[in-house]
């Protein structure tokens, strides 16, 4: 029988499988299976052929008194003996780590062993070894080891909570070097992949799989007729498992690439097959709602091969989020390919340097958007196969484009039948015990971080996507639901750095993402890390060497929502001051990205900022042959205010979710069906319709639409950014919130901001200060008719600036400031030279304002607010 991904159906509702306490026998038909994937839909296909050996691995020396291979039958390999003793556990209790160093070795001595043709290379190393590489790439990565820790110098008021940060340093340290003794290091460590899951050799395929719990294993799939007993596995003293199937005669593997494979075990809970731990593909098959694992190794004339170097590392992030699946205009889900085809010359048009990925991650549930992830070293099928996303990443960095993921390690999915919840049988196996491993709000698992493999598998994990598929970086997801024992719920973090650094901080997953952080800025110092944190957590965005978690920006996700909270209220009731303090408050020295919205705000239940603004006009007056309304105007003018004050002054790095860039008409609504509550209330579904859940790129591309102006602005936004790189300008001076006027004006290096917000008022010959003396210029008029505004301001008109200290500012200069607009002054003589040819369209002066508007020049009513570096 033979599959498409095309065929395969999508579960119904969120799929929380459990399975029969005594036993579990699903029925498998015997006959071969292999994965088709048609040409329509991805551009290359799954063959179960022959596939060859990349033989880059160097020898190894091990520390070991024996290692078991293979006998001269090729019937297999025993389970490896006589490793290095390393915990499994590290503690359950976040402020305890145990005292690894007091167990005893029983061989310290390190042996050469040589390579020989009848031993695979993969196991001449026993899990869990320390090992010593005698060749190294031409330019060997090392990751630094612990520093002495600046943090008290950079935070001086951090010094009344030395003796928790302290102490979380120090189980940092005592964690690396126990990584270093145990294991040969973290690069090493951060290798689990090499070692764990399936190993392919020259002379056949390892598998091993963690299950501690597990009291018999035994892998099955396609390639023996689902037999149980055909391939039994075998279990070391650390609960490792692990079986050797050699070639076939002919020298093909024994297990075809493309066909399923499971591992069964009889466990604590009954006997149950589950997709193994570290699969690398796992598709959905046709009338079944679980998820099966494919053996994914294509030969070697099909595997992509990455054609094109990572892009260098901006200095300011301008980033695309976006969702393959929901990609396409039409209702359907969309593919790698496609993206890659469409998707991505858009993002270079707009002028984004970065395309952020979500649900890369096989998740079993569409509608969980990713985050409910199953198997965490697969891509998911549903977008096409891990050589259609290669090539996307390759397309983009061709473009110049960062490509960063969008990772899930704060949680995973409830799932037992095709996720990693009870996978040997017992509660505990990578996920905290009772209630503390369940995430009550997201009804998920939680790992237990300190758990040896734990910290083996996550760091595996995150290096994975960075080796095999060249992602630049990660967002990381959920961060504040690690950090705390509480995740953050029903917690009102206020700022007291008591709420940081106590007993309801998780010092374990905290020392995670130290650890994770440090491997990856060790690895690839041009990687990108993203942490997602409501909190505010102090020290979040300083390096590890220094003491801090060592993310490289935090998302400014208070933005966001007091955006929310203002369009809730009338116009007159917008303070400038509460605008521009949420858009600067952020920690010295610890960079943020800013958005107005993400995904978050354009999930169903909720509304994207266009339509707080607009409502149901935007279903009617959106044409530009048919007249406007004043909810149309005002919400089209704020749209673009809204996006350029929160680039301009909230944060080195700016985020937008695709769509919302010319304020995408609808929310975002998954396929679903009813379902019906324990208690039995029934949530009505759509049908499992996809037309809420695709983006209507046409509509922003539509030059008879209004939305075309939206997109046109952000796309213009985007590119004065990249021409002048104001948000990571060292010099940031905001002279003026005006509650009276509803004016805010601020410095970006040599740039000045004026922001009207006033509904009505516009002022002629309105005095701003700068900062530097000379000729400026408009670059960015929020008015603009390209953008869709009025055209009151001219274009050509020249701004010379007078002396004389006003605003605090020692010159100032005169301007008109249109209600409800934002313009963008340069300093003439220190333009700085175009990058990329991007170039602004310049719009002819146009006819001023019909009725004359009163001439103000008002002072500021509150302290001007210096940000000087």
């Amino acid at each position: 029988m033979v599959y498409s991904v095309s065929d395969l159906r999508l579960p119904c509702s969120p799929s929380v499988y459990s399975f029969n306490q005594s036993s579990f026998n699903a029925s498998r038909r015997s006959s071969s299976f292999s994965l088709l994937l048609k040409k329509d839909l991805f551009s290359r296909k799954i063959f179960a052929q022959k596939s060859s050996y990349d033989s880059d691995s160097s020898p190894l020396t091990v520390a070991s008194k024996k290692v078991l291979v293979p006998d001269d039958q090729g019937e297999g390999a025993s389970s490896l003996t006589d490793e290095l003793k390393s915990p499994s556990t590290i503690s359950d209790d976040p402020q305890v780590i145990h005292d690894v160093e007091s167990e005893e070795m029983e061989d310290d001595t390190e042996i050469e062993v040589e390579e020989q043709e009848s031993v695979p290379k993969e196991l001449s190393t026993p899990l869990n070894r320390k090992i010593i590489t005698e060749k190294s790439e031409a330019k060997p990565r090392t990751i630094p080891p612990p520093g002495i820790g600046q943090i008290y110098e950079i935070d001086p008021s951090l010094l009344g909570f030395r003796q928790h940060l302290d102490y979380r340093y120090a189980q940092y340290k005592r964690m690396r070097e126990e990584i270093d003794k145990y294991e040969g290091g973290l690069e090493v460590f951060s290798r689990g992949y090499e070692k764990l899951g399936f190993v392919r050799s020259e002379m056949g395929i390892t598998y091993r799989e963690w299950a501690p719990g597990a009291k018999s294993a035994a892998l099955i799939g396609d390639f023996n007729n689902w037999n149980p007993n055909a391939d039994i596995m075998n279990r070391n003293e650390f609960g490792v498992w692990e079986i050797f199937l050699p070639n076939n005669a002919d020298g093909s593997p024994a297990i075809p690439h493309g066909s399923r494979v499971k591992i069964r075990m009889e466990t604590p809970s009954g006997i149950k097959d589950s997709i193994p731990a570290w699969i690398k593909f796992s598709v959905q098959a046709p009338g079944e709602i679980p998820y099966n694992g494919i053996y994914y190794d294509p030969p070697e004339e099909e595997k992509y091969v990455f054609k094109h170097p990572r892009p260098k590392r901006p200095k300011s992030l301008r980033i695309y989020e976006s969702h393959v699946g929901m990609s396409s205009p039409e209702p359907m889900i969309n593919t790698y390919a496609n993206f890659r085809d469409d998707v991505l010359p858009r993002i270079k048009r707009l002028g984004y340097n970065a395309v952020q990925i979500m649900a890369i991650q096989e998740h079993s549930y569409y509608a969980s958007f990713g985050y409910h992830v199953t198997n965490f070293f697969a891509p998911s099928s549903r977008f096409g196969t891990p050589d259609d996303l290669k090539s996307l990443i390759d397309k983009a960095h061709e473009l110049g484009i960062l490509v960063l993921m969008d990772i899930v390690h704060s949680h995973a999915s409830n799932n037992v039948l095709d996720g990693l919840n009870m996978f040997d049988g017992t509660d505990g196996h990578y996920f905290h015990m009772g209630s503390r491993g369940q995430h009550s709000v997201w009804d998920s698992r939680l790992f237990n971080y300190g758990s040896w493999e734990v910290l083996r598998y996550l760091l595996s994990n995150a290096r994975w996507w960075l080796e095999e598929y060249k992602f630049d970086g990660y967002r990381f997801d959920g961060v504040t639901s690690m950090m705390y024992i509480h995740h953050g719920l029903q917690v009102g973090f206020t700022g007291n750095y008591n709420e940081y650094f106590g007993y309801a901080t998780d010092v374990d997953a905290v020392v995670y993402l130290m650890l994770v952080n440090d491997m990856i800025h060790g690895l690839y110092p041009e990687a990108v890390t993203i942490g997602e944190d409501v909190s505010g957590m102090p020290t979040f965005c300083i390096p590890v060497q220094d003491g801090g978690v060592g993310f490289d920006y935090r998302l400014h996700m208070a933005i966001a929502d007091k955006w929310i909270e203002i369009l809730k209220k009338r116009d007159e009731d917008w303070k400038m001051g509460d605008i521009v303090h949420t858009l600067t408050n952020r920690r010295w020295m610890e960079k943020c990205v800013a958005y107005a919205e993400s995904h978050d705000q354009a999930l169903v239940g909720d509304k994207t900022i266009a339509f707080w603004l607009m409502d149901k006009d935007m279903y009617e007056f959106m044409a530009l042959d048919r007249p406007s309304t004043a909810l149309i105007d005002r919400g089209i003018a704020l749209h673009k205010m809204i996006r350029l004050i929160t680039m301009g002054l909230g944060g080195e790095g700016y985020l937008n979710f695709m769509g919302n860039e010319f304020g995408h008409p609808e929310w975002i609504d998954f396929p679903r069906g009813d379902q019906c509550l324990p208690n039995g209330v029934v949530i009505a579904g759509n049908g499992y319709s996809y037309d809420k859940c695709r983006r209507r790129f046409d509509l922003g591309d539509a030059d008879y639409l209004r939305y075309r102006g939206m997109q046109e602005f952000d796309q213009a936004m985007q590119h004065v950014e990249e021409k002048y790189g104001f948000m990571t300008s060292e010099h940031t001076y905001i002279s003026r919130k005006d509650e009276k006027d509803r004016v805010i004006v601020f410095e970006k290096g040599n740039l000045v901001f004026v922001f009207n917000f006033h509904w009505n008022n516009s002022y002629f010959d309105y005095r701003v200060g700068c900062a530097k003396p000379g000729k400026y210029k408009i670059i960015l008029d929020s008015d603009d008719p390209l953008f869709g505004g009025f055209g009151r301001l001219d274009h050509n008109a020249e701004y010379f600036s007078f002396e004389g200290w006003y605003d605090d500012r020692p010159r100032s200069f005169m301007v008109y400031a249109p209600n409800r607009t934002a313009v963008v002054y340069a300093l003439v003589e220190d333009e700085p030279k175009v990058v990329n040819d991007l170039e602004l369209v310049e719009i002819p002066e146009t006819v001023k304002p019909a009725a004359a508007e009163p001439v103000k020049e008002s002072e500021p009513d509150e302290e001007s607010e210096p940000l000087d570096s």
